[in-house]
């Protein structure tokens, strides 16, 4: 007998075996039980979560020697063929490979025939969202007011590529990912009955790399299986997925809360030595900072995070010692090093870049950014001060006379107490918490000031050097303006407007308009004339 793969072995045959879509086995049960089953369904969903068989399951129930049941007998020739894929009563249809308007005009044709044994014929098509719109346009009248013998059941993954009018003439059902717990268990189960000697680490690590989909899970159990003879460990399921061990994510965010740089690039060396892939490991990365976060917030409520409860014990340990805005400043690195790789083609330099980073910002700063040297005083930062602005000398001007009333309509000038100056180096004193303010309201715009320096103050207006194109023209959008502008009102009780330029480009636009003129000069022979 030919060998059968666990994701058809360990298919499910009755509502009951369907694991994770609760929510759909007790909406189908319903119809069934009441008489109350729709001529058409979509099921919609990703791959791999049960969809074609639990469309298989509902046509045994349609056409069970007991049906319509909510528990097919499994016995009956019905039953039997059904799961077996050889009822003549049951089309299941490829929509890939079948999305013209022949093969649909083909199936209006076959619809008008009774079933040959059961009581239904049913319809099933995969891919649904494949056919093209003159095939969709084809199965309209069909779909809308088939034969009462006949039930259409549709799955796809792309339930967003299917016309309006098909979906408003089926019931749609969404399928979910089913959760990494659900699929721990079914994994479980099916290492028992196979005799496979595999730990809980295992499974983890597989039911994690499939994504939510069991087929998947079920596959690449079924390949380590096979030349692990008997016993799977985990360095079998990294070396077959490429995967970085959960501990790998551990053991670096231990380093940047002892403020080891230079253990942590260790490490990623390490990693990445192994063969693992670095956009990979970011991604892990990535998910391990917001499942931080999450701990962090929901702090013993692990309901949001959908891992085993001894690595929720340990990221909650973690989480603890660090404060939220440092997680999110730490977040806001990693994706930033995502970004930074795009533009210079690699991934390792910006990774290496972003741990460093991790490290000393933990090291300097409870939130997560490097204090000024006079914050490092026992001195609240200017922020944290309740002191009264500083107030301008009040210049008291003569008093009029009786007969110029006119100069009680004129309008009246600002004067110049009601602008407070501030030195510029008090400014730059005073930025880091300036910038800590404004991450409370927009924290990528406090990251990217974080990038900047502080050129000058020159009437009013303060230029900030970026370090790159897209940080200024984030920044100098209307919203992103004022709130910078409105945090230093605030904070310095100064009205000041802020210029933002791109590092090396102040400056040099001078020397650059220079030479160009130099050129041409010499070029022409030329000399410059001023105008009186």
């Amino acid at each position: 007998m030919s060998y059968t793969v666990f994701a058809l072995k360990w298919r499910p045959q009755s509502f009951d075996e369907i694991v994770g879509q609760n929510h759909i086995v007790n909406n189908l049960k319903s119809a069934l039980a009441n008489n109350r089953l729709a001529h058409a369904y979509i099921f919609a969903g990703p791959r791999g979560i049960g969809k074609t068989s639990t469309a298989r399951i509902l046509a045994k129930s349609l056409n069970c020697k007991d049906g319509p049941t909510v528990k097919p007998c499994q016995k009956c020739a019905a039953c039997l063929e059904i799961s077996q894929g050889r009822s003549l009563d049951v089309i299941e249809i490829d929509g890939a490979s079948n999305r013209g308007i022949d093969e649909i005009r083909t199936l209006r044709e076959n619809v008008k025939f009774s079933p040959a044994q059961g009581k239904f014929k049913i319809y099933i098509i995969d891919e649904v969202h494949m056919l093209t719109p003159e095939a969709f346009n084809a199965l309209l009248k069909t779909l809308e007011e088939p034969p009462e013998f006949v039930k259409f059941i549709f799955a796809t993954t792309q339930p967003n590529k299917v016309i309006p009018t098909i979906l408003s003439r089926c019931q749609r059902l969404d399928f979910r990912r089913i959760p990494v717990m659900e699929i721990i268990a079914q994994l479980e189960k099916i290492a028992a009955a196979e005799k496979i000697e595999v730990n809980k680490e295992v499974l983890f690590a597989i039911a994690k790399a499939s994504d939510g989909s069991l087929r998947d899970a079920e596959s690449v159990l079924d390949q380590l299986a096979s030349f692990c003879k008997g016993k799977v460990a985990l360095n079998d399921v990294i070396a077959v997925l490429g995967l970085v061990e959960q501990e790998a994510l551990f053991e670096i965010t231990d380093k940047i809360i002892a403020k080891d740089p230079k253990a942590a690039l260790d490490l990623l060396n390490s990693i990445i030595d192994q063969g693992k892939d670095a956009g990979v490991f970011l991604n892990n990365f990535i998910e391990h900072w917001r499942n931080l976060m999450i701990t962090k917030v929901s702090r013993a409520d692990f309901k949001l995070v959908d891992l085993p409860q001894d690595i929720c014990d340990r990221l909650l340990q973690q989480a603890n010692s660090f404060t939220l805005e440092e997680i999110f400043s730490g977040f806001n690195t990693l994706v930033s090093a995502h970004e930074m790789s795009k533009r210079i083609d690699s991934l390792r330099i910006p990774l290496e870049i972003a741990l460093v980073k991790l490290s000393y910002q933990k090291k300097d700063s409870p939130g997560g950014r490097p204090l000024n040297p006079a914050q490092n005083k026992e001195v609240d930062p200017p922020r944290n001060k309740e002191v009264d602005p500083p107030q301008a000398p009040v210049i008291k001007s003569a008093p009029q006379s009786e007969d110029a009333p006119a100069a009680e309509s004129a309008p009246q000038q600002p004067k110049p107490a009601e602008i407070n100056l501030v030195p510029f180096d008090e400014i730059k004193n005073s930025w880091q918490a300036i910038v800590e303010h404004i991450s409370k309201t927009k924290m990528h715009v406090a990251t990217y000031l974080g990038h900047g320096e502080l050129l000058a103050l020159d009437n009013n207006t303060l230029t900030i050097a970026l370090s790159s194109a897209y940080y200024k023209e984030s920044l100098e959008s209307k919203e992103n303006k004022n709130i910078i502008e409105k945090s230093i009102a605030q904070l310095l009780h100064a009205d000041l407007k802020v210029k933002f330029t791109v590092s090396g480009q102040a400056g040099h636009k001078k020397e650059e308009g220079s030479s160009l003129l130099k050129s041409a000069l010499e070029m022409f022979q030329g000399r410059v004339i001023k105008e009186d």
